[in-house]
């Protein structure tokens, strides 16, 4: 498998609320892939090399709507997109690209924080607004959020204004995934992990899901994936490379998952 996925890093972290750090991983979570500590084999027995991306490199961005014009020249309309970031700003401009070449697409948003607000700290691009964005400029025909753990007054109306489908973590249960019917784009948030199994974020959010339920949750994905991003990872919180690593790990998953689904669509 060579060149079967475009990957791209995208080092910006400017629309952080709290702390800065995560425009640093990107480097980090290559490096974690190529661990020899581990290999490339995903759990449904593909083997992953670095080869298997056409990778692009990583982007240190200075102004913020510089992504859409990058993301837009890095697309290929044959080739799933996968982007290493950065913080959750990040994946609004990834899919004003994604859509003129696409168009509106279903979205499985998982995380801690709906990421709803309508600006945060008066900044309509905060990595707190990126899906009132998305779903206010009708780039996604469905939003569906799991781990959500932190909902104010204000999200909650904002996710009844936008018609977004919420399993927040207190009724999570893998039964209550849904399913898609048209293909989807996956955007993971590191911090909807419980910190216990991702120290290295700059949000830490007690009782969220373990690494084991997240891999289920990619692992039960049945359909076709145009586009993912992981996101929030901050290696400046992290304690030996452990969150590096879990994002490593779900990033070869989500390749696997992008590649059998894929393929099992064209077919």
């Amino acid at each position: 498998m060579k060149n079967q996925i475009v990957l791209q890093g995208i080092q910006y972290d400017e629309k952080s609320s709290y702390i800065t750090g995560p425009a640093l991983a990107p480097p980090l979570i290559r490096k974690a892939y190529r661990s020899d500590s581990a290999n490339y084999f995903a759990e449904n027995g593909m083997e992953l090399r670095p080869e298997t991306f056409n990778d692009l490199g990583d982007f240190e961005i200075k102004d913020y709507f510089d992504i859409e014009k990058i993301t837009a020249q890095n697309l290929n309309k044959e080739l799933p997109l996968i982007t290493l970031g950065g913080d959750h700003s990040i994946t609004f401009p990834i899919l004003k690209a994604l859509n003129a070449l696409h168009g509106p697409v279903q979205i499985l948003h998982v995380d801690a924080h709906g990421d709803l607000y309508h600006d945060f700290e008066g900044d309509p691009y905060s990595h707190a607004c990126p899906f009132a964005r998305i779903m206010e400029n009708k780039l996604a025909t469905r939003l569906v959020q799991l781990g959500i753990r932190t909902l104010s007054t204000h999200q909650r109306e904002q996710a009844k204004k936008f018609n977004v489908e919420i399993i927040e973590m207190k009724e999570y249960a893998l039964s209550k995934l849904p399913q898609f019917n048209k293909p989807i784009y996956l955007s993971l948030d590191i911090d909807a992990l419980d910190p216990a199994f991702a120290p290295g974020v700059s949000h830490y959010e007690p009782g969220g899901f373990s690494t084991r339920q997240v891999l289920d949750i990619i692992q039960h994905i049945k359909a076709p994936i145009i586009g993912a991003d992981i996101v929030e990872y901050n290696p400046t919180r992290d304690i030996n490379g452990m969150t590096a690593m879990v994002s490593a790990k779900f990033l070869k998953e989500i390749t696997a998952k992008i590649l059998e689904n894929n393929t099992v669509q064209n077919g």
